[in-house]
């Protein structure tokens, strides 16, 4: 069966979007009509003006391009209906995109999504499938639908989740996989192949946006759980605690063979270690800091902080309250 190409549009915004953005141009048939993306924000202490990592692509490869604060504008439309896309492949765009919108590619509007559908439907699967303490997960490909993340599902890959494996590292390997998915989706789409598959809605797990508060330890909870939450907002935005008052950011934990020490508090400092680190009390059993940021200070190792900051075996971190 002769396979054949689509004419699509392309709908991203950040980092995980552009493997798939790059596979689509310099490795298919298929033709990118068009980028849609959202407009450059200020960034950093100076609020320069950053573009989205998608659009740097869009400009370097000359496809047309638009950034519209409102995707429902009249005007978004009618450049979409303009440009007759057999598809709309949509990759973190970061809005939810209206019927309007999503009705005018003739083939449908597909939707690279990082996760095991219909789990973790929702802004952020990869920080949340690691805080809820998954050892798999992977990438969707679905048919878009008004709702979130509530397509019919196309096709799917599976990763395991590594015990200390961080967000940054996993959505980098993501990245990758969701844009391999992608292009197969397409090859089997184009050749009719593929049967979408409805989602078992009574399944479905939510991963809300991060807000400032998610990332606090609480060190009455278990070396587990606060391993995961750490390992989940690692590199960003990060988990923290206090120290004398003090907001220290926690990139990095370990967990630890020693037991709960019941005569210590949860958060109190236990023994140190070169190569492991500081070892700390929990609410169930122990973990070991490798690595943290204090305010206003850059990245450092455990016991370089332990050392530097004169801690003793009665100081500890506190709960954010």
């Amino acid at each position: 069966m002769t396979r054949s190409c689509f004419s699509l549009v392309f709908m991203g915004t950040p980092d995980f979007a552009v493997p798939s953005l790059l596979k689509l141009i310099q490795e298919t048939d298929h033709k990118v009509l068009g980028v849609v993306t959202q407009p450059d924000r200020p960034s950093g202490r100076g609020l320069k003006m950053l573009a989205p990592p998608v659009k740097d692509i869009a400009l370097k490869h000359h496809l047309p391009l638009i950034q519209p604060e409102k995707i429902r504008r009249s005007e978004v439309k009618e450049w979409l209906t303009g440009l007759k896309p057999d598809l709309l492949v949509v990759i973190a765009y970061g809005k939810i995109l209206p019927k309007s919108i999503l009705a005018i590619p003739t083939r449908g509007s597909i939707n690279v999504h990082a996760s095991l559908l219909p789990k973790y439907r929702g802004a952020a699967p990869i920080n949340w499938a690691i805080i809820g303490g998954e050892q798999e997960t992977g990438a969707t490909t679905m048919f878009m639908d008004e709702g979130m993340d509530t397509g019919a599902v196309l096709l799917q890959a599976r990763t395991e989740i590594g015990p200390n494996e961080n967000a940054g590292s996993l959505h980098d390997r993501l990245s990758v996989m969701g844009a391999n998915l992608l292009i197969e989706t397409l090859d089997q789409l184009a050749v009719g192949t593929l049967t979408p598959r409805v989602q078992d809605h009574t399944r479905a797990t939510y991963a809300p946006l991060l807000d400032k508060n998610t990332g606090a330890l609480d060190w009455l909870r278990s070396s587990g759980e606060i391993h995961n939450l750490v390992r989940g907002l690692s590199p960003w935005p990060g988990a923290f605690t206090f120290y004398h008052g003090r907001r220290m950011k926690v990139y990095e934990t370990r967990l630890a063979d020693q037991p709960h020490d019941s005569s210590k508090k949860p958060g109190q400092f236990l023994a140190i270690d070169r190569q492991q680190g500081v070892l700390i009390n929990t609410g169930q059993r122990t973990l070991w800091l490798v690595s943290l940021q204090p305010e206003s200070k850059g990245r450092m190792q455990a016991i370089d902080f332990f050392n530097g900051y004169h801690c003793t075996f009665e100081h500890g971190f506190t709960t954010w309250t």
